[in-house]
């Protein structure tokens, strides 16, 4: 039994996906080979010498871009059984099932996909209600010797040096529905957690892959706390010298603020943490359980730690107004994080996709258009043109200069949010002053 696992995008990291996917695999029989399309061309021979060909789809834009690779695959080897795994596959399911995909598998993806690949002849037509099954697998050390090299993908950029970084999971899922969130409509509340030999066994094949940086992408790290703690600590026994990055929800920041001093001294040198706006209304509407002060304590927590903070934003909302995004703007001045925040988060517009909790909320209902197989979302105006053309502009802006420095392209924002708002204000940070030097960051300038 030959199975092809591809991966479209993954936020320019080696596909993790992948490589665990392929260990469940291998471990039973199946021969298997990997292809990263974000860093090479799809192999015909490889999809007409294989039974079984798998796609790795953990995010929106991957999905959107492995919708004509599912119909190239069906035209390049009619025989072979289409998988579709991950977390987006799941939410995606019946728009894969018109382009032929046999079997969609969602959270916890391994042993299902193994038991599909198994079995030849064998069309999984269970319905989409299924996603909220989160079955519990054996985890294994993820294989990676089928991938392109570390080499290849985002690197840790920390004043003028450059660190090859690797990625990997140690729990998944997560405890909170925040309502806007993707992992709600398959986890549901849940969260599984990996074993720490597994993990640290991950990390050291990485290391010696030539890793120097890991980023520990869990949807929250401290959702399990205990486990996250007793992780850090033996990475840090076993791997000194060797630095991560975690992401956590502001809340468990506050909570477990007297770990953040653990994070930095067992070599955190960032955590990534979606604040998604600073405006209380609207952090209620998507039930992110903080608040804008929390926010700002967490930022002063964390300088006291010297840890680095990464917020992220989804600042286009159907809730948003053109001075609320202007207040966004002067309180990430204000706060000294200017250099924090990656571009890109400044032109987030809400995605509203299949299964949302968001859908739940009368206002908007009362914004979204009619599902759209196309762009795999319910597309919304803004009851304002105006805050809709300034996303569109911002986007454009980003898009056009991502090898920009963060403050120029901050003060071009600034200047078209200010004048679409009609307001003058003056770019003036008096927050912290902190030189690009000290601040980590991965390369990779698209998030989405």
């Amino acid at each position: 039994m030959r199975a092809l696992l591809l991966s479209t995008y993954d936020l320019g990291r080696q596909p993790f996906g992948l490589a665990s996917a392929a260990a469940a695999l291998r471990a039973h029989g199946v021969e298997v080979s990997c292809q990263d399309l974000a860093k090479e061309r799809l192999d015909p021979a490889l999809v007409g010498a294989s039974d079984v060909v798998a796609l790795y789809l953990p995010m929106h834009t991957a999905t959107r871009l492995a919708v004509p690779v599912i119909d190239r695959v069906r035209g390049l080897n009619a025989e072979a059984r289409l998988c579709a795994f991950g977390l987006y596959a799941a939410l995606n399911e019946a728009v894969l099932r018109e382009h032929g995909v046999n079997h969609v598998i969602g959270g916890e993806f391994e042993d299902q996909l193994v038991s599909s690949v198994l079995s030849p002849g064998h069309s999984d037509n269970e319905p989409a209600s299924r996603v909220h099954v989160v079955p519990r697998v054996r985890f294994r050390i993820p294989v990676r010797d089928s991938l392109p090299p570390l080499g290849r993908y985002a690197s840790l950029q920390i004043g003028g040096q450059r660190r090859t970084s690797g990625y990997t999971e140690a729990s998944r899922g997560c405890k909170h529905r925040c309502r806007h969130c993707p992992i709600v409509p398959v986890y549901d509340g849940r969260f599984r957690v990996v074993p720490i030999p597994i993990v640290l066994a991950d990390v050291r094949a990485q290391i010696a892959a030539g890793a120097r940086h890991i980023t520990f992408g869990d949807p929250d790290f401290f959702n399990g706390v205990r486990h996250a703690a007793d992780l850090i600590r033996a990475f840090a026994s076993e791997f000194p010298g060797i630095s991560y990055d975690v992401t956590i929800k502001i809340e468990h920041l506050l909570r477990h603020a007297p770990l953040l001093a653990l994070l930095r001294q067992t070599g955190c040198l960032f955590v990534t943490s979606a604040v998604e706006s600073l405006d209380d209304g609207v952090l209620r509407k998507l039930e992110k359980g903080h608040t804008r002060a929390d926010f700002e304590k967490v930022v002063a927590e964390c300088r006291v730690a010297d840890l680095a903070l990464a917020p992220t934003f989804v600042p286009f909302t159907p809730w948003t107004s053109l001075h609320a995004y202007c207040d966004l703007l002067q309180s990430i001045a204000h706060l000294g994080l200017i250099e924090n925040v990656s571009p890109i988060q400044l032109a987030i517009r809400l995605l509203i996709t299949s299964g949302s909790r968001l859908l739940e909320l009368e206002d908007v209902r009362a914004v979204v258009g009619s599902y759209s197989a196309a762009s795999l979302i319910y597309p919304w105006t803004h009851p304002d043109p105006a805050v809709d053309e300034l996303q569109r502009r911002v986007e454009r802006l980003v898009g056009a200069n991502l090898a920009a420095d963060r403050p120029t392209l901050f003060r071009r924002i600034w200047q078209e949010a200010h004048q679409a708002a009609g307001m003058t204000a003056a770019l003036e940070p008096d927050g912290p002053r902190v030189a690009r030097a000290t601040i980590p960051y991965l390369n990779e300038p698209w998030y989405c």
